[in-house]
C-alpha cells in the first residue's frame, strides 16, 4: 500500500511528539510506501493531478523512537501522481486551504482520503459543532460567531460575566482570550483588534459562554470512525488560561466519565456520516467546545499516558477501508466481465 501525507514541512515536527510523524513511522514500520508534500506542491499535469513529492526511503530496521526515526529518515524527491496512491491523509494545519481541496476533489473517486473531502468542507473546524442539536445546550455552550461588532458587544453586555472569544481561524490555542463584564470599556479595542484588518477586509470571530471549571483545563478526546479510542486531560499552566500544549499547558491522564461518552454517541454518528473518521474533540465539564478535523494530535501524549498505541488501531482503520474499495472494484470487474461474456 502507498500512502501520501499532506501536511506540514518535515523539519517543522516535533520529532518526540508529532502525531503526524507517529503515523508515518508505523506505516514505514508494515512496510507500506510513504511519500509526504504540502498543499504548495500540489500541481496538474497533463490535465492530472500530481505532486511533487518527498518519498521515504525504505528502511532495514525502521526506530520505534520517534525522535530516532526522525533523524534516520531520508527521502528522494519525485513527482508523483495523486491518483496512483491507495490513501491521502491530510494532516495540514487550519486555516483550511480551498485550493488543496480542489486539486484532491479530481482524485477523490479513485483514492481513500482521510478526512473525507466534502466532510472537511463542512466542518470547517470551529463552526462545525452548529450541526450537532442541542437545543437546550446540555451538550454545547451557547456559542455565536460573528463580525458584527455592535451584535457582539450586546450578546458581551446581555450574557454571563464571563464568556470565551477567540478567532474563527486560530488552531493550538492562538487568541483565545476570557472576557469579563467588568472589563466592557476594553471591549472596542479588543474587537477592533480581532475583526479589523489594515487592509479593510474583516475577520469571524467566536464567542462562546464561559464552562465552569475552564480554569481546571479541558479534555482531548480522539475518535476514530465515531468510536473513543483514547482522551487526556490538558491542564492550563499558571499564567495562561488555555490548557493547550502549545500555550504551555501540561497534560495528565485521563479516564472519560458518562456525560462525555454519551457526547461521544450523540456525536459519532454524523462525524461517520460526513467521512469525518478521525477527529479530535475539546471538551470542557462534558460539553464540546470544538471539533479538530484537518490535523487531530494528541496520539503521543495519550500513549504515554496510558501505555498504549493508538496509532496502530488508526493505521489498521486505514488499511481496512483501502481493502474494501480493492474488494468492491475487484467484484464490479467481475460483474462486469460476467455482463460482458453473456
Amino acid at each position: 500500500m502507498n500512502v501520501c501525507f499532506i501536511m506540514y514541512p518535515w523539519e517543522e515536527m516535533d520529532p518526540e511528539n508529532d502525531t503526524t510523524l507517529v503515523l508515518i513511522n508505523e506505516f514505514a514500520k508494515r512496510s507500506h510506501g510513504v511519500a509526504i508534500t504540502t498543499p504548495a506542491n500540489l500541481t496538474i499535469r497533463d490535465s492530472e493531478a500530481f505532486a511533487f513529492s518527498r518519498c521515504l526511503k525504505r528502511m532495514e530496521k525502521v526506530p520505534s523512537n520517534l525522535k530516532s526515526f526522525h533523524k534516520k529518515s531520508e527521502f528522494y524527491d519525485e513527482m508523483l501522481p495523486l491518483a496512483g496512491f491507495d490513501v491521502i491523509i491530510l494532516r495540514s494545519n487550519p486555516p483550511l486551504d480551498m485550493i488543496m481541496l480542489n486539486f484532491l476533489d479530481s482524485v477523490k473517486d479513485d483514492v481513500f482520503i482521510m478526512n473525507d473531502l466534502d466532510g472537511i468542507r463542512r466542518a470547517n473546524n470551529k463552526l462545525y459543532t452548529a450541526v450537532f442539536e442541542d437545543p437546550t445546550n446540555e451538550y454545547i455552550p451557547r456559542t455565536h460567531v460573528t463580525k458584527n461588532k455592535v451584535y457582539l458587544k450586546r450578546t458581551i453586555k446581555e450574557g454571563p460575566d464571563k464568556m470565551i472569544l477567540k478567532p474563527l481561524n486560530g488552531f493550538g490555542g492562538s487568541g483565545v482570550i476570557l472576557i469579563e463584564k467588568r472589563a466592557m470599556l476594553s471591549i472596542n479595542s479588543l474587537l477592533d483588534f480581532y475583526i479589523d484588518n489594515a487592509d479593510g477586509t474583516s475577520n469571524y470571530v467566536i464567542l462562546q459562554d464561559y464552562i465552569e471549571g475552564a480554569d481546571q483545563g479541558d479534555v482531548r478526546i480522539l475518535l476514530l470512525n465515531g468510536q473513543p479510542i483514547g482522551a487526556m486531560k490538558r491542564v492550563p499552566g499558571e499564567d495562561d488560561h488555555r490548557s493547550n500544549v502549545s500555550a504551555g499547558g501540561s497534560i495528565v491522564k485521563h479516564a472519560l466519565t458518562q456525560q462525555e461518552k454519551e457526547l461521544c454517541r450523540r456525536i459519532g454518528p454524523k462525524l461517520v456520516k460526513d467521512g469525518l473518521y478521525f477527529c479530535g474533540i475539546d471538551v470542557i465539564g462534558g460539553m464540546l467546545v470544538e471539533v479538530n478535523v484537518m490535523s487531530p494530535g494528541g496520539v503521543t501524549y495519550i500513549n504515554k499516558l496510558c501505555k498504549t498505541r493508538i496509532q496502530e488501531k488508526i493505521i489498521d482503520f486505514v488499511e481496512d477501508k483501502v481493502q474494501e474499495r480493492v474488494n468492491a472494484f475487484e467484484r464490479r470487474t467481475k460483474l462486469r466481465k460476467y455482463v460482458k461474456d453473456a
